[in-house]
Parts: C-alpha cells; sequence; structure tokens
C-alpha cells in the first residue's frame, strides 16, 4: 500500500522518463545529463533493471544524485505498483525538484504513463517529457521487434537517433525522412553518445529561458548588419555537425519567418535565440522540428544559433535572410 503523501504541495516535481530499446544509451544519456553544470542537488534518479543486478544502478552512484533502483521486473507491468509505491516515498523522504525515470529496455512508456499521471501522484508530479533512444541499427532491424518497439517511440516527445557515428553518412538522412514517415509529427535529433544540450530536455512553454544553461556552441557576435559564421568543433565535425548563426538588426516578417521554420528540413534539429518580429521580441526554442515561442525582454536584435547535420548552411540562412521585413 503506497505512503499517504499529504497535503497539496508549493510545486510539483518535474519527471523526465528515459525509454528505448535494449542496448540504444539510456545509460549514457542519463550519465550525461548528471554531468551537466546544473545543480541537481533535488534530483532523484530511479533506475529500473529487468534483472536482479542493479548494472546501471552501480554505474550512477557516483553521480551526486540519490539512486533508487526497482529490480526483478519491469515497471510496466509486474512492477507497476512498485513504481507508484516507490514515487510516493520518493516525494515523502526527498521533496524533490526533478526525478528521472530510466526504464528497462523491455517496459512499454503506454503502460508507465498513466501510474505516473495517476490522482496519487499528478498532484505531486508533473511528466513534462518522455524521451526515447533509438539505435540507429535497431530502426534498420525494426520489423523484428514489434509492438513494443513502436510503442516507445510513439509516445516519445523526443527521439535521439542515436549512435549515429556507426552508420553510413546517407543512411542518416534515410532514417529521419523514415521514421518521420512512420510516426507523423514526431520530434527526432541525430545525437552522438546521447549529444544533447539541456534546454532540449527541460524546455517549456513558460518563459524560463534565463534560468537554463545557454546551447553549446552558441557564441553571440555583435554586429550593426546581418551577418553569420559557421562554428565547429572536433566532435561536430566528426559526425557531420554543422552549427551556424544569424543576425539581423531589422525587423522579420513573422509570416514568412513561421513558414521558413516550418519548412526546414529534417537534419535541422536545433535553433535557439531572440527573434524581433514587427510588435515583439520572441525567444525561439526550435527542437527536432517543434517550435516554443516565449515573450523576451533582452536584446532586439534577431540573433540565432543553428544546429544541425549534414546541411547547407549557406542556403538555410539565405532564406532566413529572405524573411526580413522590406521597409
Amino acid at each position: 500500500m503506497s505512503a499517504p503523501l499529504g497535503n497539496q504541495p508549493e510545486y510539483k516535481a518535474d519527471i523526465l522518463l528515459l525509454a528505448g530499446f535494449l542496448g540504444a544509451g539510456k545509460t549514457t544519456l542519463l550519465k550525461r545529463i548528471l554531468s551537466w553544470e546544473a545543480d541537481l542537488s533535488e534530483t532523484v534518479v530511479l533506475v529500473n533493471e529487468f534483472g536482479d543486478i542493479g548494472i546501471d544502478g552501480a554505474l550512477l552512484k557516483d553521480s551526486g544524485s540519490d539512486v533508487i533502483e526497482l529490480t526483478s521486473g519491469c515497471i510496466c507491468c509486474t512492477l507497476s505498483a512498485d513504481l507508484h509505491q516507490s514515487l510516493a516515498r520518493i516525494w515523502n523522504r526527498y521533496k524533490p525538484r526533478r526525478i528521472l525515470i530510466e526504464s528497462s529496455g523491455v517496459a512499454d512508456p503506454k503502460s508507465i504513463v498513466p501510474v505516473l499521471q495517476a490522482p496519487g501522484l499528478s498532484q505531486y508530479m508533473d511528466l513534462k517529457k518522455t524521451v526515447t533512444v533509438l539505435d540507429t541499427d535497431f530502426w534498420e532491424a525494426r520489423e523484428a521487434f514489434g509492438p513494443l518497439f513502436y510503442n516507445q517511440l510513439e509516445m516519445a516527445d523526443l527521439i535521439l537517433l542515436n549512435k549515429i557515428d556507426l552508420v553510413e553518412q546517407e543512411e542518416i538522412h534515410r532514417f529521419l525522412k523514415e521514421i518521420h514517415q512512420v510516426i507523423p509529427g514526431s520530434q527526432v535529433m541525430p545525437t552522438f553518445h546521447c549529444g544533447i544540450d539541456p534546454e532540449s530536455l527541460w524546455v517549456t512553454a513558460t518563459p524560463r529561458t534565463s534560468q537554463l544553461m545557454p546551447i553549446r556552441f552558441f557564441q553571440p557576435v555583435t554586429s550593426d548588419s546581418h551577418s553569420h559564421r559557421e562554428q565547429d568543433n572536433h566532435t561536430a565535425k566528426a559526425t557531420h555537425y554543422v552549427t551556424f548563426s544569424f543576425q539581423d538588426l531589422k525587423i522579420i516578417d513573422e509570416t514568412r519567418f513561421k513558414k521558413f521554420i516550418s519548412n526546414l528540413p529534417w537534419e535541422v534539429f536545433r535553433i535557439k535565440g531572440p527573434v524581433r518580429f514587427a510588435d515583439r521580441v520572441v525567444m525561439l526554442n526550435f527542437v527536432g522540428g517543434k517550435s516554443e515561442w516565449t515573450p523576451w525582454k533582452g536584446q532586439s536584435q534577431t540573433q540565432l544559433a543553428f544546429i544541425g547535420w549534414d546541411i547547407n548552411s549557406e542556403e538555410i540562412l539565405k532564406k532566413a535572410a529572405s524573411c526580413i521585413h522590406k521597409s
């Protein structure tokens, strides 16, 4: 029987659910999250091991966060009651701000999500995002894995197409196209060792931009006119990542710009920065095909950082420049 949770809290804990087939890279992603330079003192990690031995939990013990393990079953079926009970205990003991849940490789998010959204827990916790890690090799062999494999992808708010360094470059383009065809409206980011920035996981529709870590690779340039520059590092070059920026002091035509954003190729998976429209300046957070717009009271010029995979940056920048309002 679950422990009582008490009165309505002043805040809710944000839950991040990590899903993905066996060996896709969930623990790699979790370790990366815990290595970020952020205050994780109010973060609890819940790891679900399908077997008796908690390997993943042992790997995370030195993360600085409290790590709790559920073993000998799967939280989507035999351990669903244990999951509910464990979350209640976590709240009563830690009152965390964040809860990171790494499900087992054979867990079905369709069965986990109802537990997380159950009335007994939902007033204390809020499922912010389900992230599914997809091994590129697994996508190629997807017909062998059955409904569970597709459920993990369909339930994802964000899919990380991981291990892109292990397949041919042209295959990534094909995989991205196929995933969007099979799962319309999906949000997909190709990754190398689950390399992803914090905001891609935690960004919300509320104006919290100033409280979050800045996008990596982004180095603002001060300029009185339109400019762009391409930036690289060793990892980006090795995996065909492209990073570049667009800046302009002039007003951006909102209709043309939003059409530009909606028509970007899937290989452009990250854009961040303020955009100056005629009547306001807004902060754009674009991740894997999805856009979020929030009010912005900082600098008034348009200043956008782009991250893509094997794309023609000059072509993208030319189209961005065509959105400048013709006075």
